[in-house]
């Protein structure tokens, strides 16, 4: 699990069988309709699928599309971090002294 302040916005997971599957899970408020018409993904379990949470499931032969899942990451990780986190930090000048000399 990765958490952001504590809470969780991906989580991966691995058989313990060698060659078994692999799942990343990830909230997706924006794409989860999308993200759901995929072969591989499916609600998540205990409820969170309600909330937009998904679960990418993938066999030991099957080549997980990266770029997708870097995004759904990306779109997890901007739906649970605190704003604070998300804002651009601020323009700065340069300090007092620099502008008086």
């Amino acid at each position: 699990m990765v958490k952001v302040r504590g809470k969780i916005f991906v989580a991966f997971g691995a058989d313990p069988i060698p060659g078994g599957p692999m799942s990343v899970t990830v909230k997706l408020p924006e794409s989860h309709e999308a993200a759901l018409d995929l072969p591989f993904t499916k609600p998540t379990g205990y409820g969170l699928g309600k909330s937009g949470w998904i679960t990418a499931t993938f066999t030991a032969d099957e080549e997980p599309p990266l770029e997708i899942l870097r995004a759904w990451v990306s779109e997890s990780y901007r739906a649970v971090a605190p704003k604070k986190l998300l804002a651009p930090p601020p323009l700065t000048s340069r300090p007092a002294r620099a502008r008086e000399r």
